[in-house]
């Protein structure tokens, strides 16, 4: 079956980065594009960045741009995010997501990064 698993959140102070790790299993991972979203306390989900499947192109919100880079290694099947320059306001759960079609929408179970002195 589908398996999303995020790593690496933690605490960090303001400025300070962290590398997010997704590792994916049961699909075809070189096939797909996949999905950072975040949700922050009381708030709703909030998109962040995708990556192609091959990893060529990539996309972020206005809100992280310039400070996080999304990137896949497609022999390890797995999807990374890195931040950096952190923010109180990055505070959040962070979800990796694959959509492999109709009504297969596959998340993990989220990794949880405070940014906080």
């Amino acid at each position: 079956q589908v398996q999303l698993v995020e790593s690496g959140g933690g605490l960090v102070q303001p400025g300070g980065s962290l590398r997010l790790s997704c590792a994916a299993s049961g699909f075809t991972f070189s096939s797909y594009a996949m999905t950072w979203v975040r949700q922050a306390p009381g708030k709703g989900l909030e998109w962040v960045s995708d990556i192609n499947s091959d990893g060529g192109s990539t996309y972020y919100a206005d809100s992280v741009k310039g400070r996080v880079t999304i990137s896949r290694d497609n022999a390890k099947n797995t999807l990374y995010l890195q931040m950096n320059s952190l923010k109180p306001e990055d505070t959040a759960v962070y979800y990796c997501n694959v959509n492999l079609g109709t009504w297969r929408d596959y998340w993990g179970q989220g990794t949880q990064v405070t940014v906080s002195s």
